[in-house]
């Protein structure tokens, strides 16, 4: 298969394999098509949420075909990503850190830029803006990609158009290896309990819950109640990040409607006690996200490294790890080796 070949991808994984192909695409100038996208689920084919994402890819370079609501299959084809500034409009029902992970690669390989981007910052599945400022982009230094965020406001569901802006650098020197095969004696655990639209003393609830629901797993921490500017949509965040000796993990439970602030603050604090009890070094959702600049540091698109390798334990192999896994070694010389015990190792292919 020559560079410029088409590839398939598998889209019955729905957002995670269309959001990957698209940072892979970008990057690498490797067109693809989705067949299948969503297949089986209840609503099939590209919804709102998936347009919004391929009309931002659009904007940054490329052209998609075919990609209407309810569309099963769609091509896209890449175009040159030049540095420079995107204003992108999301919608309230578009995820823009996820918009932000996916463009992010593609913008720091061409030389840098800015994103400022119109959407929901705090969804009640997937990252939220405090996780990519506190968690992702000091993941990201490892390999010497760097970025800078300021949120004007938080967006919450169903209404809230939240706004942030990212200035991102382009890459510095590169790493040879990155090796995190455990996350050594845990050293520090903080929680920062968040409001914006509902009373400051909400904040204190969520925290004091998560303080005891940590204190009666044998885990000591400091809170931290921080408010937090917000659009049309109230809304409430609990972020419980943990630093050990040789890496950190951090979860968030959102703010929903019917859940009291002690059921917000208790099951934040629930996911990181549960995470203790696994061997992973590197939490689930942290796992999936260091795949991609492990990838590029291997393939030599971070400048020239050897051996490039990235090895590291996760504390769940997820349907989400072994879904990029495979998109990488499609658009990229790379292996990705995964262990059903949550060993996993990304390295340069090698020939034959």
């Amino acid at each position: 298969m020559s560079a410029n070949d088409s590839i398939t991808v598998d889209g019955t994984a729905g957002g995670q394999s269309l959001r990957t192909a698209l940072t892979l695409s970008l990057v690498t100038q490797r067109p693809f098509r989705v067949e299948s996208f969503c297949a089986g689920r209840i609503a099939p084919g590209l919804r709102p949420r998936h347009l919004a994402l391929l009309r931002a890819a659009e904007a940054l370079g490329g052209r998609v075909e075919g990609g209407q609501a309810g569309a099963l299959a769609f091509h896209f084809q890449p175009g040159p990503v030049s540095a420079g500034s995107h204003v992108l409009e999301l919608g309230a029902s578009a995820p823009s850190c996820l918009v932000f992970q996916c463009l992010f690669f593609p913008l720091a390989l061409s030389g840098g830029g800015e994103l400022r981007l119109l959407g929901l910052t705090h969804a009640p599945k997937g990252p939220t803006y405090h996780h990519l400022a506190w968690v992702w982009l000091p993941l990201l230094e490892a390999y010497g990609l760097r970025a800078s965020l300021s949120l004007q406001r938080a967006g919450f569901w169903p209404e809230g158009v939240g706004e942030f802006r990212g200035q991102i650098q382009g890459p510095g020197e590169p790493p040879l290896r990155v090796e995190v095969p455990a996350r050594g004696t845990l050293q520090d655990v903080e929680v920062r309990s968040l409001v914006g639209g509902v009373p400051f003393d909400v904040a204190a609830r969520q925290a004091r819950a998560a303080e005891n629901a940590l204190r009666e797993r044998g885990i000591y921490c400091h809170a931290e109640n921080l408010p937090l500017p917000v659009g049309k949509t109230p809304g409430t965040l609990v972020f419980v990040r943990a630093q050990f000796e040789n890496t950190f993990a951090a979860f968030a439970s959102v703010g929903a409607r019917n859940a009291s602030p002690e059921e917000i603050g208790t099951k934040a604090a629930h996911a990181l006690a549960d995470f203790m009890q696994t061997p992973g070094a590197l939490d689930e959702h942290l796992a999936d996200q260091i795949l991609i600049p492990a990838a590029l540091l291997a393939a030599g698109r971070l400048g020239a490294s050897t051996p490039g390798t990235t090895r590291f334990t996760a504390a769940r192999v997820t349907p989400h790890l072994r879904v990029t896994a495979t998109l990488l070694e499609e658009f990229l010389p790379v292996r990705v080796e995964v262990k059903e015990e949550g060993e996993v190792a990304v390295a340069p292919r090698t020939p034959g």
